[in-house]
């Protein structure tokens, strides 16, 4: 079996990832409450249409509309049945944008969280976990995706069932964690735990980093966490929400431009990223920017906080911990 991604990332320096697959749908029609992932069978001419912009705008990498279609998350919608379709038809619709091209393209089959917490904090079993992200992967390997791309995990438990579940399908995979909570994960993961927890599983990912979170100046300050514990021949991932997102006439809208993204792309490549792409809010025209920013450019020494600070704003870091604090209850377990 061919890995295209891996002979890209042998041939280039850098590839670029695609935008957001919600953000993009949003724009063209669907409402809050909507499962984006259904709209692979009720429009997919939509769907592909978003692929199709990301691919002109440069990307090397698309991912699928299947972010939320696991059994669980379907569940909410009464489709919890329709896993294998829901998914099989997410990668077709963006192998056949990618096919259409005259280079290659990736496509990256989406696999984001369940929803529920994992034991023992929460009540999700390790076993049921992986059967639930198995189900996907399988289902986007035979639509047709080239990798497994897990995105947007908080804890190391779920990751690893992701994984693990995964490399049932066979393909290589990507995995992403988001630090959105003082510059840890919402289970307080720091970026060099995830680093090293990442480098730890096996079979091996192809690649891992990080995703979404509070914006694209903390992203990088992850990035960096991530590349301090990393191996020399570690892919690093960074594809970073465009901006803070802002509530706006009953809305929510990402105050990223595309000029701030393209800095974001040139600071990502001198912390040490070389798969980049944007996030929440990110459309093709902000990554046509991020394209024409990482053409032709030189990487830099790794920035320092002030940096990024200076051209991004604030990184979200982490908090002291008050000794005198009382101690949290523990959540209870259903039975």
């Amino acid at each position: 079996m061919s890995n295209v991604l891996a002979q890209l990332l042998n041939d280039r320096d850098w590839l670029l990832c695609d935008g957001a697959m919600g953000t993009s749908l949003f724009q063209r029609g669907l409402e809050t409450g909507e499962a984006p992932d259904l709209w692979n069978i009720s429009n997919p001419e939509k769907v592909m249409s978003v692929h199709q912009g990301f691919v002109d705008a440069g990307a090397d990498i698309i991912l699928t509309n299947s972010f939320g279609a696991n059994a669980l998350r379907l569940q909410l919608h009464g489709d919890q049945d329709r896993v294998h379709e829901i998914n099989a038809a997410a990668a077709q619709l963006a192998r056949r944008v990618a096919d259409q091209q005259d280079r290659p393209v990736v496509v990256a089959g989406s696999m984001g969280p369940t929803g529920e917490i994992m034991e023992p904090v929460g009540v999700l079993s390790d076993a049921e976990a992986q059967k639930v992200f198995a189900e996907q992967a399988v289902a986007l390997a035979e639509g047709g995706a080239d990798v497994i791309w897990i995105e947007t995990m908080s804890s190391k438990e779920e990751y690893a069932a992701a994984a693990h579940g995964a490399a049932q399908c066979g393909l290589p995979v990507v995995g992403c964690m988001t630090f959105d909570t003082n510059g840890r994960t919402m289970m307080g993961v720091t970026p060099e735990d995830a680093s090293t927890f990442a480098q730890s599983l096996s079979p091996s990912l192809l690649a891992y980093g990080c995703n979404c979170g509070v914006g694209p100046a903390t992203l990088i300050d992850t990035v960096l966490g991530l590349k301090r514990l990393a191996g020399a021949d570690d892919v690093i991932v960074a594809k970073g929400n465009c901006g803070i997102p802002e509530y706006k006439d009953d809305e929510i809208a990402y105050s990223g431009s595309p000029e701030i993204m393209a800095t974001y792309a040139r600071l990502a490549r001198d912390a040490g990223a070389r798969i980049i792409g944007g996030c929440c809010g990110t459309t093709e025209i902000h990554l046509a920017a991020i394209k024409q920013a990482l053409d032709g450019y030189q990487p830099g020494s790794p920035p320092e906080r002030s940096k990024i600070e200076a051209t991004l704003g604030p990184v979200d870091q982490p908090k002291p911990v008050d000794p005198n604090a009382p101690e949290r209850p523990k959540r209870r377990r259903r039975k």
